[in-house]
Order: C-alpha cells, then sequence, then structure tokens
C-alpha cells in the first residue's frame, strides 16, 4: 500500500508559542525547541524573537535536521540531537524549554520509518536511522519475557505475554519479523477483542517505539537538565500524546513545585521549590476537527522559579 502524502500540522501552535515567550525575558530571551520536527514551533518562534533573541533546536531525525538548515536566521543554533542533551547548556542559560513529545505526521506516513502498521515497510521505527539498533533488529533475539514486559509497560496492553509468545513462535518457525505488515497481521491475530475503532496492533507499536527510542528515559533527563538550565522566570512547556508521557511530566513538575521539609532536621529552612505549575491545556474543538492527531495532545507549562542566593 502506497502512503498519502501529508502535510505537518504543528500541534497546539499559537497556544505553546505564547506559553513559551510569556518567560521574563519575553522576546529577547534564548529558547530551547526540543524537538525540532517540520519546525512549526520554531518557525512561529523566530518570527516573535526580537534580534537580540536566540533559538537552540535539537532533533534526532536526519531530515528534521535537513529541513532545519534550510532556515537561514542567525539567531538560529541546530543540534542534530536528542534533547536530553539539553543537559550539555550552561546552568541558568536559557528562558524556555518547549518540548513536542511524540513521533510527527512525516514520520508516520513514510513507509520507510517503520512507525505505522498501516504501510508495508521495514520494521524499524527508529527516530535516527543512521544510529542504534531497529525494532525487527531487537526482536529477532529478544526472549519471550523481555518483549512482553516492553509491550505491557510501554503499550500498557493486557494481551503482551500473548503477542510476546507469538513473535517468539513465529521467530522459531519461519525466521525473523522483519515487516510492519507481518508484525500488525500476527498482532490482529493474537489479541481478538480491541477498543472500537483502534487497530489491534497500535499499543504494540507504541510499545515498540517508545522502547527502541528510549523515550521515556530521555524525557526524565530531558525535564531534569531543563530545571537546571532554565533561568528564573523561565518557561517549561511539554506537549504529550499519551498517558505515560503526561504522567511523567504531570508528576515531575508537581515533585519540583513543592518545597521539601527535612524532618530530620526540623528547624532548617525548606529547600525551595523549582517550578511552579502554571496551566494544563487541551486542544481546542476547532484544531481537534481540523487535526484528529491533536485530539489526545496535552500541554503542561511550568515556570522556573528564583533561585535563593
Amino acid at each position: 500500500m502506497t502512503a498519502p502524502v501529508l502535510a505537518h500540522i504543528t500541534v497546539m501552535l499559537d497556544v505553546a508559542v505564547e506559553a513559551l515567550l510569556a518567560s521574563a525575558a519575553g522576546a529577547a530571551g534564548h529558547y530551547v525547541d526540543g524537538t525540532f520536527g517540520r519546525g512549526g514551533h520554531s518557525r512561529l518562534i523566530l518570527s516573535r524573537l526580537d534580534p537580540q533573541g536566540r533559538l537552540t533546536v535539537f532533533d534526532k531525525d536526519p531530515e528534521a535536521i535537513a529541513q532545519a538548515r534550510q532556515i537561514q536566521d542567525v539567531r538560529l543554533s541546530i543540534r542534530h540531537e536528542g534533547f536530553r542533551h539539553l543537559q550539555e547548556l550552561p546552568d541558568g542559560s536559557v528562558d524556555g524549554v518547549l518540548l513536542d513529545l511524540g513521533v510527527s505526521s512525516p514520520q508516520i506516513d513514510d513507509p520507510a520509518r517503520g512507525f505505522s502498521f498501516r504501510f508495508e515497510g521495514p520494521l524499524d521505527m527508529r527516530m535516527d536511522p543512521t544510529r542504534g539498533e531497529s525494532v525487527a533488529e531487537w526482536l529477532a533475539s529478544a526472549e519471550m519475557g523481555q518483549i512482553a514486559e516492553v509491550i505491557r509497560d510501554y503499550g500498557e496492553e493486557r494481551f503482551a505475554v500473548q503477542i510476546a509468545k507469538a513473535i517468539v513462535a513465529r521467530r522459531q518457525e519461519r525466521g525473523p519479523i522483519s515487516s510492519t505488515t507481518e508484525l500488525a497481521q500476527l498482532v490482529a491475530d493474537t489479541v481478538k477483542t480491541r477498543e472500537p475503532g483502534q487497530n489491534p496492533a497500535t499499543r504494540t507499536f507504541q510499545a515498540l517505539r517508545i522502547f527502541i527510542n528510549a523515550e521515556l528515559e530521555e524525557l526524565q533527563q530531558a525535564l531534569e537538565a531543563a530545571v537546571r538550565v532554565l533561568r528564573p522566570g523561565g518557561r517549561l512547556v511539554v506537549i504529550s500524546f499519551h498517558s505515560l508521557e503526561d504522567r511523567i511530566v504531570k508528576q515531575f513538575i508537581a515533585k519540583h513545585s513543592k518545597e521539601v521539609v527535612d524532618r530530620r532536621v526540623p528547624f532548617a529552612q525548606p529547600k525551595p521549590m523549582h517550578l511552579k505549575a502554571l496551566e494544563r491545556v487541551k486542544p481546542s474543538e476547532a484544531e481537534v476537527a481540523a487535526n484528529a492527531r491533536s485530539r489526545s495532545a496535552i500541554m503542561r507549562v511550568a515556570e522556573r522559579t528564583e533561585v535563593p542566593a
């Protein structure tokens, strides 16, 4: 099946950029787009920055980096790396960090990338196909228990054990699975019930993509780095698309929005909070109607608090 050519529609474009640039530094600040993608957020940020403002963008995907390099703007710095490399920026050097999580429409809709069960393609799913192990390579040697754990933990799939057993049995009988449609059909043959309107392979593909790209681990690292690199009054804006991501972001902001009291030293001053939670935003009805892929998005916004002397 040939994939349709779909334009990438940036989710929560205006609302995310407005939240980011509402930092103390405003249009004169230094901002980070940790997920350049196809540049929707980044281009809007640049259009609203003052001449002295700066934008640093990160992305693992070589195609995204190629798009970024087409932008001729001296205020733009480009890094072909995942957003965990935020930790390499100097402490207190940034006025806002934007993370738009998940996978972009061009990645999903390109059969060669192997992200979608809808199109025939190699079972790859790497955000950066020049580095690391593909899903097909991992499934060719992983033990049944490992496969089940990944599908259960990252896909919240209740039939994880049955799917893992079917993958191993298929591997033993006919060799490793190498294509997206092979895996999708195997899952469909194994999972007999599913929520209305959802493909049986949805959760398995999500789980394998998250695992092979270490997405949740990288998100945690990036959040920790963001607190350190943000200046007081700087903004953290994160758009997530499923419950595992949003739970991490929600719990992280909550953890860093509380003063910590050391009960072993009752008269000591509490350690100050690092973040102030500001808002949780869902896409408007109009945006969901125009772009169905935005329907599960949740944006959380927090502000870096003052660092005591």
